[in-house]
């Protein structure tokens, strides 16, 4: 679990330092597929955060805060008017999305365990 937050947590500093670039200098270029999405966050409750989240509930949150990136990046590029930040914004959703797909993994192999 910690290596996988862990994980999470270097690309999240690199989205911020993608959107600290996009300030001061010319869009880069992105190439990413939308990620595959199980819809499994649409029957997850988010769980309380607190000291004693087992490692699956620990799961739901992250999925549930992917869901919530993954949607605000959707939305800011919908709302753009500028083409290379519609790009920029665009392609950070699907980063989102791909996070998202990752944990959904992860969930399934944890929550469901009698299926493997």
């Amino acid at each position: 679990m910690k290596k996988i937050f862990g994980d999470l947590a270097k690309e999240e500093q690199g989205h911020r330092e993608t959107l600290e670039d996009f300030l001061t200098q010319p869009i880069k270029s992105f190439h990413f597929d939308e990620a595959r999405d199980y819809k499994i966050s649409e029957t997850l409750d988010v769980p309380q955060l607190t000291t004693d989240l087992k490692p699956v509930e620990g799961i739901a949150l992250a999925i549930k805060k992917e869901e919530d990136a993954r949607d605000m990046y959707r939305a800011l590029a919908e709302l753009s008017t500028d083409t290379d930040q519609k790009k920029l914004f665009t392609n950070l959703s699907n980063m989102e999305a791909g996070h998202k797909a990752q944990l959904e993994d992860l969930y399934t192999n944890m929550a469901f365990p009698e299926v493997w």
